[in-house]
């Protein structure tokens, strides 16, 4: 919902909530720049703080911008980060590239884990640094994952795309929220920088 976005001195807060709407038991909010802008190549940086706890699933990522027409994973998804919640997983996010592999899907992740404490605790800068060649990912200035892009079964990864922000609660990989969980959760972002090749 638009009520699960705010902006508090100067910050982008995205905020989930334990409450009844439509049927379902919790509230959060995507934002998403298709149609607004779109990105190709270049570097770009996010700065944030993560939520924490049981099913949840924050991520800065992008889908190709010929989506609405071609759908997944035919446009391509770039993952910039993930975070897994719960079972003391805060500590690690992910980076991960997905296309379409001859009608099958594909996809090639890396990861990075703190050596003490959560991306909950203070803000960090997730980057990715992008070519027509290859795709690197970053977690404070320091690389962790890399894929050639090269191969022409993954030319979905050569164009534009658009970016998501959203903290899902629920889902494959983290499972639901428990009792262990509290609400309301945040990620608040600092910023968002993009640098154009070119």
């Amino acid at each position: 919902t638009e009520d699960n976005t705010s902006f508090v001195e100067g910050n982008l807060i995205i905020e989930a909530k334990r409450e009844s709407v439509g049927g379902s038991d919790f509230t959060s909010s995507r934002i998403i720049t298709s149609g607004k802008q779109d990105f190709q190549y270049g570097r770009i940086d996010i700065r944030a703080v993560l939520p924490e706890g049981q099913g949840l699933w924050p991520a800065l990522w992008m889908l190709g911008s010929n989506f609405d027409t071609v759908g997944w994973p035919f446009c391509g998804e770039i993952d910039i980060m993930e975070m897994v919640g719960g079972s003391g997983r805060e500590n690690s996010v992910f980076g991960t590239a997905h296309w379409d592999d001859a009608g099958t899907p594909a996809k090639f992740g890396g990861t990075t884990t703190k050596n003490s404490g959560t991306f909950n605790d203070e803000f960090h800068v997730f980057s990715i640094l992008w070519n027509q060649n290859t795709i690197r990912w970053y977690v404070d200035g320091q690389q962790y994952h890399v894929i050639d892009i090269t191969p022409e079964e993954l030319s979905e990864l050569r164009n534009e795309h658009f970016l998501i922000f959203n903290i899902a609660v629920g889902g494959t990989l983290p499972g639901s929220p428990d009792n262990t969980t509290s609400f309301p959760q945040y990620m608040i972002v600092d910023y968002v920088r993009y640098f154009q090749f070119g």
